[in-house]
C-alpha cells in the first residue's frame, strides 16, 4: 500500500475515533497489516499515531472534569507496567500474527455489531483487586500486539456498569494513553538497530495525518455521516485483514 494512500486512511481513522474517545490503533494495526509492512514496525507506528491522537481526548476529558481519577487508577497502577513489559518481550513473528489476529478479530466483531450504549441508570463499586487485574491483563496483552487496549477496557467497563457513557470513554482514553506510553516505550526498546529505527521513520507523515484527523475529530465530531454505519464498515474490513491473518497463522503453524 502506497503512503500517500495510508496518509489518508489515517487521518480518516483518527478522526472517527477521536469523536468517540479512542485512539484507532487496532485499524492503524490492521492497515499497516494490509499495507504489507514489517511485523517488528507495526506496533511503534500504529502506538505513536495512538498517542498523537487521544492525548486531544484525554486532554478534552479533563479539562471537563470528567476523568474518573480515584475509580480509575486501580486500573492504571499496574496495566502500565504490564503494557511496558509485553512491549519489551521478544516474541515470534508467528506468535505476532496469532495474537494480533485475536485482537483484531475482537475489535472488528466489536466495532461491527455493537449499537449505542444505553444510558446506565445503576453503577456499581468494582474491587481494586479486580480492576487492577484487568488493568494488567489488556495492558500486558496490547503491549504485545500495539495497541491501546481501549476497544477491550469499554466492553468489559459496560458489562461491569463501571460508570456512564462519557465516564467510560474518558477512562478509556486515559488508559489508551497510559498504556500506549508505556508499550511504544518497550517496543522502541527492541528496535535499537539503527536501521530499523531508519525503517520506522520513513513513515513519519502518518503522524501529522492523525493529529489533523484527530483534531478534526476531537472538535466537530461526525456530523454528516453515520458513526454508526462508519462503525460497522470499519469492523468488517478489520474482521477481513484478521481472517486473512489467521489463516497466515495456521500455514506457519501446521
Amino acid at each position: 500500500m502506497k503512503l500517500a494512500l495510508l496518509v489518508g486512511l489515517f487521518a480518516v481513522t483518527a478522526c472517527l475515533y477521536a469523536s468517540v474517545g479512542f485512539g484507532g490503533g487496532s485499524t492503524y494495526t490492521a492497515l499497516l497489516v494490509a499495507g504489507g509492512m514489517e511485523y517488528y514496525l507495526i506496533p511503534i507506528i500504529a502506538l505513536t499515531c495512538n498517542i498523537a491522537v487521544v492525548s486531544g481526548n484525554t486532554l478534552r476529558y479533563a479539562r471537563a472534569g470528567l476523568v474518573p481519577w480515584t475509580k480509575l487508577w486501580p486500573i492504571l497502577a499496574l496495566s502500565v507496567p504490564a503494557a511496558w513489559l509485553g512491549g519489551r518481550l521478544n516474541i515470534t513473528e508467528t506468535v505476532f500474527i496469532g495474537l494480533l489476529a485475536i485482537a483484531l478479530c475482537f475489535a472488528g466483531l466489536r466495532l461491527l455489531l455493537q449499537s449505542r450504549q444505553s444510558t446506565l441508570n445503576t453503577l456499581k463499586d468494582t474491587p481494586p483487586i479486580i480492576s487492577g487485574f484487568i488493568g494488567t491483563a489488556i495492558g500486558f496483552y496490547s503491549g504485545l500486539v500495539g495497541i491501546g487496549g481501549g476497544i477491550f477496557l469499554a466492553p468489559i467497563l459496560y458489562m461491569m456498569s463501571w460508570g456512564r457513557a462519557k465516564t467510560i470513554a474518558a477512562a478509556c482514553s486515559v488508559y489508551i494513553l497510559f498504556n500506549s506510553v508505556a508499550g511504544f516505550v518497550g517496543q522502541a526498546m527492541k528496535l535499537s538497530d539503527g536501521e530499523k529505527l531508519a525503517e520506522s521513520l520513513a513513515f513519519w507523515p502518518l503522524l501529522p495525518a492523525v493529529l489533523i484527523g484527530g483534531f478534526i475529530g476531537n472538535h466537530i465530531g461526525v456530523k454528516y455521516i453515520s458513526q454508526i454505519l462508519i462503525q460497522r464498515l470499519t469492523g468488517a474490513l478489520i474482521l477481513v485483514v484478521a481472517i486473512r491473518l489467521g489463516v497466515n497463522w495456521l500455514d506457519q503453524v501446521f
